[in-house]
């Protein structure tokens, strides 16, 4: 009996099979995309249902489809590729060149908005490449334009703490477009009814296979009283009871995964590919795409696993031989890398996986890229050192976008000895550069500036080149990430100089970046959007995000809040578009900071927790995130604070570097003063006392400026960003306000003496909700004999709430009883923004309904009914 027989009734789905149909339907009501994840268990059932929902759909509804590889290292775009055969058009021409999933999103999006209502699904993503992640981020971001139903299916039960797809669902929590829907196993109630036409303990059966679907048929399939003990016992046992020709398909099937295409098979199996029609009837294969593959990949590890190893190693021969002249278009070099590993053919593997690789980077798909060099040198052990080096490097640079710094850094160590084997002075030097670049990002700072300046001090006794500029160039970003303005200006104009008598138009562009806001930090410069203008004109993305990058850091430092919210969001959107995640991880942080130092504490909270759930190798934006939450939580007085800056300083202190360390330092500071622990603030500001002498007067943060002065240490009063805390209450007050930061005018305040100007700080504190801090001025006052006043206001109550200014708008209006799209209209906002802030109202107020919303909001004060 097949298995097509046994499950053709599909069992307790029905609550699944309604919420697809419910999706579906929204997504042709609203004319808004829709993403759905579904998550289960390998066998649990996940391909059946997406099945089962897409062939029940109207014959207008369009199904595109399209499934990840088990390889070790995937093809770029394998779905994509799945969806362009059957979409065609614009896509199809993308995908088949060296597009990055910013263009295959834009296309796909193109063709998907002409046929609204679609389906796509994309299966297996927990074997996703880089690409198809990427494409997944981008697609995710543009579904409230894009009118399709994506259906997401992945094993949640092989996701470990780093892998890819973890982190991509972790950027995609909060997207008003998510829905979620996991699958588990089959009731014992279920097994039993499948067991009862064949006489088997359905007990036992349901113990041995915890209701897993594919399971429990393949164990009923086998045809034998006694059940199997593992999934792999079942397959083998069904597979055993077809004949040698059909067993020997099943052999050459497996070792060709996902599919084998009928001329693949004809290479592989030779006559036996007759038995095709007896595999198929038993419902171990499934015909698929111009070709066969087993019906679910737990059953072809079976049988792959279980063909003798040199009977397996010789039919990855025959498929590599085969593959290599495919009967149409270009060989797959993904596929051709694949088989050249397993059948051990050195050769063919470093002509294949470095090629692969090749092709890997032109698509965006650094990680696979990476694998690919790392496949290439696990078989380059004789290659001469020169070539190594030249993978060695190529592998790091793959690292380095991927953030997988360890596994660069180890392959740069090995390329460097290899360069000095060899001689080769002006490799060295290079690699010295790269790997200094590397060592910064985890926090190695001293290491860092060791190899920079060794590689500068290479490159200078060498005929100035291409990497004498990359190096002085490098050194000034070096010089900038340590706020050393006028060393970083220095050196960035010496690599200008060279770039452009070199007319290296990439290096031109960066080097003016770091030229141009070192000097606008210094104060001789100020056309910032001419950086902008020379990276889009000589770069590509990568110069423009790094341009965006070095421009908020610089406006940030010198509380241009104005410049720097310009350039944050419209380098949010550039990065979203163009897949640029490191860069967008950073201006999401600054994002966090920002709107901390401008007083709107929720959207500070909310970017903070949305940077600290994408893990990175990078600790830079963690750090700042990690500071951000934990002085939202002080300044409210919301408990869980220190946790979070044990762990920024665990990751700022060991990198020695200030601009890591000290604003941690200031905010401790902060958090013992609001504590009432002045010895804390001793301990937090003498942490960079040090470190601050021995750099001198050239780096200075201005915010570790107050608490510096309350512990009695000297300060830098020329330094530019000491000016506010040293000027009298009323002046600085009226500076920070000019600057666009409340809570410091506040703070500023409460340095007076007087009685007026204190009553000011604590009136302005309380706005904030910044209890704690009005704590501290209101005990002032009562030693002075003032009245405090009482009460708070309604602005601190919904602050008290979490409720964002937008939100309260849109809270006004749920109380006028207006419906969400009358709410669109009035804020002129889309009405997919209005459900998001609804839903998030519900959540801030422990509501279940508009109602209890509304309720809960005229209880605290915070918006008045008017009908």
């Amino acid at each position: 009996m097949t298995t097509s027989s046994i499950s053709s009734e599909i069992l307790e789905r029905e609550p699944e099979q309604r919420a697809l149909v419910d999706a579906l339907d929204l997504v042709r009501r609203t004319g808004h995309g829709s993403l759905v994840l579904v998550a289960g268990e390998a066998g649990v059932g996940k391909t059946t249902l997406l099945r089962q929902f897409a062939t029940n759909r109207p014959a207008t509804t369009r199904v595109l489809w399209g499934s990840c590889d088990p390889l070790f290292t995937p093809r770029p775009f394998g779905p994509l590729l799945d969806v362009a055969d059957a979409l065609g058009g614009e896509l199809a021409d993308v995908v088949t060149t060296s597009a990055t999933a910013h263009d295959a999103v834009a296309a796909l999006s193109r063709q998907l908005r002409d046929q609204p209502g679609s389906v796509l699904v994309l299966e297996d993503l927990h074997w996703a490449d880089e690409a198809t992640l990427d494409m997944l981020r981008l697609l995710a971001r543009r579904l409230e334009t894009v009118p399709v139903l994506v259906l997401a299916s992945y094993r949640d039960d092989q996701l470990h703490r780093d892998h890819p797809l973890r982190l991509v669902l972790g950027e995609l929590t909060g997207n008003p477009a998510l829905r979620r829907l996991g699958l588990t196993g089959l009731s014992r109630e279920a097994v039993g009814q499948l067991a009862r036409p064949y006489h088997v303990d359905a007990d036992e059966l349901f113990a041995k296979t915890s209701g897993n679907p594919f399971f429990v048929l393949e164990a009923l399939a086998g045809g034998d009283a006694a059940i199997p003990d593992t999934v792999r016992d079942a397959v083998l046992a069904r597979a055993s009871r077809l004949g040698d020709q059909a067993r020997t398909l099943l052999d050459a099937v497996a070792v060709v995964p996902p599919f084998a295409e009928v001329w693949l098979l004809e290479s592989l199996a030779g006559e036996v590919i007759e038995g095709i029609d007896a595999a198929l009837t038993s419902g171990m294969l499934v015909a698929t795409g111009g070709g066969v593959g087993f019906r679910h990949e737990l059953a072809r590890l079976a049988v792959e696993e279980a063909i003798p190893p040199h009977r397996r190693v010789a039919l990855h021969r025959l498929a590599l031989a085969a593959l290599g002249h495919p009967p149409a278009g270009p060989p797959d070099l993904a596929r051709l890398a694949h088989h050249a590993e397993a059948a051990r053919d050195t050769a063919a593997v470093l002509e294949y996986a470095p090629a692969a690789a090749a092709r890997a980077e032109a698509l965006g798909a650094h990680r696979e890229a990476a694998a690919q060099y790392a496949r290439a040198l696990l078989f380059g052990a004789a290659l001469p050192p020169a070539e190594r080096a030249d993978l060695l490097e190529r592998r790091a640079d793959a690292c380095f976008i991927t953030d997988q710094y360890d596994a660069g850094i180890a392959a740069l160590e090995e390329a460097l000895a290899a360069r000095r084997a060899t001689g080769d002075r002006l490799g060295e030097g290079d690699v010295l550069r790269q790997l200094s670049n590397f060592l910064w990002c985890p926090g190695r700072v001293g290491e860092s500036a060791e190899a920079a300046r060794l590689s500068v001090e290479l490159l200078e006794s060498l005929p100035q080149g291409r990497e004498l500029a990359l190096a002085y160039h490098h050194l000034a970003s070096i010089c900038v990430r340590a706020s050393q303005w006028q060393a970083a200006a220095a050196w960035a104009r010496a690599a200008l100089g060279l770039a452009e008598r070199l007319r290296e138009p990439t290096i031109i562009s960066r080097a003016f970046t770091v030229a141009t806001i070192s000097e606008f930090v210094l104060g001789s410069g100020d056309d910032l959007d001419e950086v902008l203008g020379k990276a889009q004109r000589l770069g590509g993305p990568g110069e423009i995000a790094h341009a965006v990058d070095q421009l908020v850091e610089a406006t940030m430092a010198t509380h241009r809040y104005d410049l720097a919210a310009r350039y944050i969001e419209d380098g949010l959107a550039y990065c979203n578009d163009h897949g640029l995640e490191l860069t967008r991880l950073y201006l999401l942080s600054y994002r966090s900071r920002l709107a901390l130092d401008q007083g709107r504490w929720t959207d500070a909270t909310e970017a903070a927790e949305l940077v600290l759930g994408i893990r990175r190798t990078s600790i830079s934006p963690r750090i700042q995130a990690l500071v951000v939450l934990a002085l939202v939580r002080a300044r409210r007085g919301d408990p869980g604070r220190w946790p979070l800056l044990d762990e920024a300083w665990r990751l700022a202190e060991p990198t020695g570097e200030l601009t890591r360390i000290a604003p941690v330092a200031a905010a401790r500071a902060e958090i013992a003063w609001l504590d009432g622990d002045l010895d804390g603030v001793d301990r937090a500001t003498e942490a960079t006392l040090e470190l601050a002498v021995n750099r001198g007067a050239e780096w200075h943060v201005g915010a570790l400026t107050r608490w510096r002065l309350r512990a009695g240490l000297d300060v830098d009063a020329d330094a530019p960003m000491a000016k506010p805390y040293l000027l009298e209450p009323d002046a600085a007050c009226e500076l920070w306000l000019d600057l666009g930061q409340p809570y410091e005018a506040a703070l500023a305040l409460a340095e007076a003496e007087d009685e007026k100007t204190l009553l000011q700080a604590y009136e302005q504190l309380q706005r904030l909700g910044a209890s704690p801090a009005a704590t501290i001025v209101g005990n002032r006052l009562r030693e002075r004999g003032s009245a405090v006043p009482r009460g708070p206001r309604a602005s601190t109550l919904a602050n008290a709430a979490n409720v964002t200014a937008r939100e309260l708008e849109v809270l006004q209006l749920l109380a006028e009883g207006r419906r969400n799209a009358e709410i669109a209209s009035t804020l002129v906002v889309s009405r997919r923004t209005v459900d998001h802030h609804v839903a998030t109202i519900l959540r801030k107020l422990g509501a279940r309904t508009r109602g209890e919303a509304t309720a809960e909001a005229l209880r605290l004060g915070i918006v008045g009914q008017t009908r």
